[in-house]
C-alpha cells in the first residue's frame, strides 16, 4: 500500500514544474511524518543522534530505540541565515551526501542552477522549501528535521528498526509508489 500519491511517475518533473515538485514534497513530508509518528513516535523521542561512520540515525525513547539508515540533505544556520547543502559540507562524510548530490545533479540537469549553489541565503521558511524540493527529488521515505541550538539539520532516512527495551525488534518500511 502506498503511503502517498504522486502526480507523475519516476523522477520529478522538469524546470517548469518546480512549484508542483515543492507542493508534492511538502505533501510527502507531511504524509510520511504522520505514518512514522503513528507507528513508532517520530517527533517524540527523548533524544536523537547520527552516527556518520555507521550511516545511521538513532532516536531514543524511554522504552525503545528506533534506528534507520540516514542521508543528510543540508543544514540551516539561523544565526547566519544560510542553507548549506551536505555535498558542500566537509563535516558530512561522503556516504551521507548521496541524496544531496542527487539533488545537485537534478538541479543542473533541469536548469535550476540556483538550487545547485553550495551555500544559499535562507530563512527558516526557505530552508524548509529547499528540504521539501530535495525530499521530492530523492523519493525518500523518511524525513527528519534535527533541531540544534543554531543549526537545524535536514535528513532523509530509510526503513526504521524499532527495538524495545526487552530486545524485541521489528522494521517499519514505507512503500512509496513512484
Amino acid at each position: 500500500m502506498a503511503v502517498f500519491k504522486r502526480a507523475k511517475s519516476g523522477m520529478p518533473a522538469a524546470k517548469s514544474d518546480l512549484s508542483v515538485i515543492l507542493l508534492e514534497g511538502r505533501d510527502m513530508i507531511e504524509q510520511v511524518g504522520e505514518a512514522h509518528g503513528e507507528r513508532w513516535g517520530l517527533g517524540t523521542a527523548d533524544s536523537w543522534a547520527v552516527d556518520q561512520a555507521a550511516g545511521i540515525i538513532r532516536w531514543t525513547f524511554t522504552d525503545k530505540t528506533a534506528d534507520a539508515p540516514v542521508q543528510i540533505l543540508g543544514s540551516f544556520n539561523a544565526s547566519a541565515s544560510t542553507w548549506l547543502w551536505a555535498w558542500a559540507n566537509e563535516s558530512v562524510l561522503p556516504d551521507l551526501r548521496t541524496d544531496s548530490e542527487r539533488v545537485r545533479a537534478w538541479a543542473h540537469a533541469n536548469g535550476h542552477t540556483n538550487l545547485a549553489q553550495p551555500k544559499i541565503g535562507a530563512d527558516a521558511q526557505s530552508a524548509a522549501t529547499l528540504a521539501a524540493i530535495a525530499f521530492r527529488v530523492t523519493g525518500a521515505t523518511g524525513f527528519y528535521r534535527g533541531p540544534g541550538a543554531t543549526i537545524t539539520t535536514f535528513m532523509t532516512f530509510g526503513p526504521v528498526t524499532i527495538t524495545t527495551s526487552e530486545g524485541e525488534s521489528e522494521t517499519f518500511t514505507i512503500n512509496a509508489s513512484h
